[in-house]
């Protein structure tokens, strides 16, 4: 079985690398891919930057950066993955990702770091071909992690 992991630093995505961590430790022979999604840069970035190789670069530098702690948990557990950072609107990348890469799965947080928050859980909810499933983020001391956020 292959699962496909969408990362965006949010405390979410990481909870939900965690749970598949544990089916793998509870016997789910699976691969992982570890997917970020870079949405595309603005008016202001492309007028600032005026290069669109630079934010190209830039872009795929936050991506990486932000799959690094999913990464190294998937090497402490001795796990096999694949890493991708892309660009475009991330509920259609990831589909796009889940077919390129044959995932049988999405295990992913239900609220990310965006702006629309959970609007990409439930954009993969409705258009995604493989089951998903969303992993709610670990609650803190001052009550749940989502706590003030609307939903989407």
């Amino acid at each position: 079985m292959k699962i496909l992991l969408p990362v965006d630093g949010s405390a979410a995505a990481l909870a939900a690398v965690g749970y598949a961590l544990q089916l793998a430790r509870e016997g789910l022979q699976a691969e992982f891919v570890l997917a970020n999604v870079q949405e595309p840069p603005s008016l202001y970035e492309m007028v600032v930057a005026h290069d669109a190789e630079v934010i190209e670069h830039v872009r795929s530098e936050a991506g990486a950066e932000l799959l690094r702690p999913a990464e190294a948990l998937l090497e402490d557990a001795g796990l096999s993955y694949e890493s991708e950072v892309a660009g475009g609107q991330p509920a259609t990348v990831l589909v796009e990702l889940l077919e390129n890469y044959g995932c049988d799965a999405v295990v992913m947080g239900a609220r990310g770091a965006g702006s629309g928050s959970g609007s990409v859980a439930l954009a993969m909810l409705q258009h995604s071909p493989v089951p998903v499933t969303l992993v709610r983020a670990p609650e803190t001391a001052e009550g749940p992690a989502d706590e003030g956020e609307s939903e989407s």
